[in-house]
């Protein structure tokens, strides 16, 4: 069985382009609805750090203190777009795996710098 970390990383490398998910949706979707503050401490892990975080948010929009400005502007570049107060239409972006579907794990695509 994969370690949480990992179940976290499986679900975040399919977040889409131009979509968000919650901390607490992730913790839902892998079957642990308590942990969405463990959904956050997996982000320091310095091993996923070609992960797409800048797509996690919290459940009202709000982006992550710290990490705002990189994450407002990459999220910008995908295409959402922001509230007045620069929180994310959550019943616009969010994700809905149903609706939008799962796209490639991003870590099937080699890395280009």
């Amino acid at each position: 069985m994969k370690s949480f970390n990992d179940q976290v990383y499986d679900i975040v490398a399919k977040i889409p382009v131009g979509r968000v998910a919650t901390f607490g949706q992730i913790a839902r979707m892998i079957g642990r609805p308590r942990m969405a503050r463990f959904v956050g401490y997996a982000s320091n892990n310095k091993n996923s750090w070609h992960l797409p975080w800048h797509r996690v948010v919290f459940k009202d929009g709000s982006l992550c203190p710290g990490f705002a400005a990189q994450q407002y502007d990459d999220l910008r570049a995908e295409g959402v777009m922001f509230r007045p107060d620069k929180t994310v239409d959550m019943e616009k972006y969010q994700w809905d795996p149903d609706r939008d579907g799962v796209p490639m794990d991003i870590r099937d695509f080699p890395l280009v710098f």
